[in-house]
């Protein structure tokens, strides 16, 4: 008798193995302001992370030049110096950016040194993608927060 034992559950590539999409090439990207020694590059390629020149609500919005597909969406936060709860809204749209639709909201509280990084990966089916757009709230208490975000990729 020939037996095999199989896996019943199919295996998913890890974040790790993933084909991360080339924006710098299938994308314009428009933000709303940026320091000189960490641009919006440094989050989008392998880089020290963008950081928003000025305090308070800040987005960054990828201009698709053709509908895309998308599987996966990674984001990573840090703040190492000062204690804040964070809100970002990521948004998708398939019509230039004329409308969007909301992937999701989320909340989270930086406490340095113990809660400095905030790393999620979101498996989603997004179909015709022309605009991805993530507005950040670095404080939701106000203040002189300035937003950063270590790490955006997409596949």
């Amino acid at each position: 008798m020939r037996k095999q034992i199989i896996d019943r559950a199919p295996q998913k590539p890890s974040p790790t193995d993933q084909s991360w999409l080339d924006l710098a090439r299938l994308a314009r990207v428009e933000i709303t302001s940026e320091q000189a020694d960490h641009p919006i590059e440094s989050a989008l390629g392998h880089g020290s992370g963008w950081r928003a020149d000025q305090p308070g609500e800040q987005t960054i919005r990828l201009l698709f030049d053709s509908p895309i597909g998308l599987r996966h969406i990674r984001l990573r936060y840090e703040e190492t110096q000062q204690e804040r709860t964070q809100e970002f809204v990521l948004r998708w749209s398939r019509d230039g950016g004329k409308s969007y639709q909301e992937i999701l909201r989320q909340q989270y509280h930086f406490s340095p040194p113990g809660t400095a990084v905030e790393a999620e990966d979101y498996e989603v089916d997004l179909q015709s993608v022309t605009a991805l757009e993530l507005k950040i709230i670095p404080n939701i208490s106000g203040g002189a927060a300035r937003a950063s975000l270590a790490q955006l990729r997409v596949a």
